[in-house]
């Protein structure tokens, strides 16, 4: 049988797609709450599930008040940080997960959108996702205007660039956060290329230019961020082992 992750979709235009991919090649299967339709967001982590993904979206990682699910979702996150259980937050999924470990989500002045490089921590060697790329820098497709600034202490920083220094953190040993989109292709990412946002007053090139440069990576920023998810998908499957 094989382990489930629950996937909280908080918008239309970012499902778990590749993520939901490479995960399937070494038996996880995905299981989608789509938030943004009203489907309900639990409150506390399923029986029946090994891990849990929270997609990206163009809200504030504190909006509660016109997105109500946001609430529900952290209340989620904040048992999966209590029961140290395998977690992903993507993009804002990652911002919603620090404000539920009283991290603080603050306005970017330098919003990233395209690809953009960062170093991965040498301290992270010894993490069972991020070590493989321990020391290097990677790239990443980025649609951001917001960014974490603050997380606890017991938090652990796994990457990061100057504009961002917290593009990939910890909580525990199996919680994970992002603020990169490693689940678009280029197609995805072109889509929203199309969408007005007013992050784009504030780069240097078009939404154009920037669906180019994820086009142009797209080999290297699948080969980079397939395994990473894939080394993600055995925490998932040993947490499945706990529940058989």
């Amino acid at each position: 049988m094989n382990a489930t992750v629950l996937v909280i979709q908080n918008e239309l235009d970012d499902p778990v797609a590749l993520i939901g991919d490479w995960i399937a090649e070494v038996g996880v299967d995905v299981r989608v709450v789509r938030a943004f339709a009203g489907e309900q967001v639990p409150t506390s982590l399923p029986a029946d599930v090994a891990g849990v993904i929270a997609m990206g979206g163009s809200m504030g990682a504190t909006d509660d008040a016109d997105f109500k699910w946001l609430t529900d979702e952290r209340s989620l996150m904040k048992d999966a940080v209590a029961h140290d259980f395998p977690f992903f937050g993507v993009c804002l999924g990652g911002q919603v997960l620090a404000t539920a470990v009283d991290g603080i989500v603050e306005r970017t002045p330098f919003p990233e959108v395209g690809v953009a490089t960062f170093r991965i921590a040498e301290s992270a060697a010894s993490d069972p996702v991020f070590g493989m790329h321990a020391g290097k820098d990677v790239i990443a497709a980025e649609w951001h205007q917001d960014y974490v600034t603050d997380l606890p202490d017991d938090a652990v920083v796994l990457a990061g660039n100057d504009v961002c220094p917290i593009q990939a953190f910890r909580i525990g040993q199996q919680v994970y956060g992002v603020q990169f989109h490693p689940e678009v292709d280029a197609e995805m990412f072109a889509s929203w290329a199309g969408i007005a946002d007013e992050v784009l007053e504030k780069v240097a090139h078009t939404s154009e230019q920037a669906a180019a440069q994820v086009a142009a990576a797209e080999v290297e920023l699948e080969a980079t961020w397939r395994p990473v998810f894939q080394a993600w998908a055995q925490l998932v499957k040993a947490q499945q082992a706990k529940l058989s």
